[in-house]
């Protein structure tokens, strides 16, 4: 499965990278909306983990985008957000968001949720 993780923060990115890759997932990685909005159109990812505090328009602007895109819509978007507020999850589903992970988030967490989409991609597949 082939993975999006739009995040500005190295330790992070290191940190999902060995557990995406762990479970024998590939990781690609964008660190602004824009950017994973085109690497998004160009790579097709499976699923995309949204950091919602990047640089520029932020992960909720930007999941509302990839719902816009006639060919980026339906790929599962999982919120990740340090600054955990009340209301926070809401606002994330609201905007198009699949599922929302509070940071810093486990390795068991983080593989429940990407087995779970893996499990669904395959069955989309089939």
């Amino acid at each position: 499965m082939l993975i999006l993780y739009v995040e500005d923060n190295f330790e992070n990115k290191l940190f999902v990278r060995r557990v995406i890759e762990s479970m024998g997932h590939e990781m690609i990685e964008a660190e602004t909306g824009l950017d994973s909005l085109m690497l998004a159109e160009e790579r097709k990812p499976d699923l995309v983990l949204m950091d919602v505090n990047i640089p520029g328009m932020d992960g909720l602007e930007t999941t509302a985008k990839f719902r816009e895109h006639p060919h980026l819509a339906d790929i599962p978007i999982i919120a990740l957000t340090a600054n955990a507020m009340k209301g926070d999850r809401e606002r994330c589903l609201a905007a198009g968001c699949n599922g929302y992970m509070q940071k810093p988030v486990g390795v068991s967490d983080l593989r429940r949720e990407i087995e779970l989409y893996a499990k669904k991609a395959k069955v989309t597949n089939k």
